[in-house]
């Protein structure tokens, strides 16, 4: 049975009084870089009040550069470089982990990635998530999906339109839009997808200008990507549904690269990346409004080439 957070009241024929259940109103945010180079840790930050991240739980191993998705229950974070010192070295890892979103712990094997890759995003709606793009030896148009309810290994997509690293993304119910990267050089390009249909990426528009290591997140209208390379603090926004080139949203409070973004439909939140050295800075936006970022918390240490999710995104029906 769901936990309601409310109460039946006798003096009204057992109406029900409080909140009916919803979608965890917290994201996650994991495979990033520290100081210490790999980072095991997922970060929680709760999206409708701000403040600082505490600690979640680990990834199987540490590793930096991966993807996220996540249904209203379940989070998965897919490849990155993994720290296998212990083994045959540094390398990309293909290994995908899931936590469930409501309960604090350490993750589970999910399965595997069809390839090895870091620099890949993650997008996805209530059932299925796919990973985009990535790099390992040489850069992947390659999309990657599962049904996140059930554990096992990733079947092909499609194709992006080129291939690249550092791509963002983000989704509505029905379609993702993978954008930015670096293909045969920084690109502005952005592909959508159907994701309920397998196939290969369509041109969608243009971001404001060319971008690699930028972040998505959205609700289940609109889309930001934010920051990137040349440490930018851009944020462009689109309506998910129509095609076109970017619409300006307005900065974030500083200038930044490799961060992770987040949203639970009405707040979005991008997290750590670099400003030249590595940040701890959370921002916030209102997804519905343009405007500049508002300083929201800050991670527990400062990190880059993380990745974030939410069990409340734009794709959560």
């Amino acid at each position: 049975m769901p936990n309601y957070n409310g109460v039946w009241s006798l003096s009204t024929q057992y109406q029900y009084v409080g909140d009916w259940p919803s979608a965890p109103t917290f994201s996650l945010f994991g495979t990033g870089q520290d100081a210490g180079t790999y980072s095991t840790v997922i970060q929680k930050v709760d999206i409708v009040s701000a403040g600082n991240a505490v600690d979640f739980g680990d990834l199987s191993q540490g590793r930096w550069g991966g993807g996220a998705l996540a249904s209203a229950t379940r989070a998965v974070f897919g490849g990155g470089v993994a720290d296998l010192s212990a083994g045959d070295g540094n390398n990309e890892s293909d290994v995908m982990d899931y936590v469930t979103i409501a309960s604090a712990g350490n993750a589970t094997d999910f399965g595997n990635l069809s390839q090895k890759r870091r620099g890949l995003a993650g997008l996805s709606n209530s059932t299925r998530g796919v990973f985009c793009g990535g790099y390992s030896g040489s850069k992947y148009n390659v999309m990657d999906y599962i049904t996140i309810g059930s554990t096992g290994n990733a079947t092909d997509f499609g194709d992006l339109i080129a291939a690249r690293l550092g791509v963002g993304a983000f989704a509505s119910t029905t379609r993702g839009l993978i954008g930015g990267g670096d293909a045969s050089s920084t690109t502005n390009e952005i592909d959508y997808i159907t994701i309920g249909s397998a196939g290969n990426g369509t041109d969608f528009g243009n971001l404001s200008g060319a971008r690699k290591a930028l972040a998505g997140l959205s609700s289940s209208v609109r889309g930001i990507f934010g920051g990137g390379n040349g440490v930018s603090n851009v944020m462009d926004y689109f309506t998910i549904a129509s095609t076109g080139n970017a619409t300006d949203f307005g900065n974030l409070t500083a200038a930044r690269q490799n961060l992770a973004g987040a949203s639970n439909s009405i707040t979005g939140i991008f997290a750590g990346g670099s400003t030249g050295s590595l940040s701890n800075i959370i921002d916030s936006v209102i997804i519905a409004t343009t405007g500049n970022a508002s300083d929201f918390g800050d991670l527990l240490a400062a990190h880059q080439y993380l990745a974030g999710c939410s069990g409340s995104h734009g794709g959560i029906a």
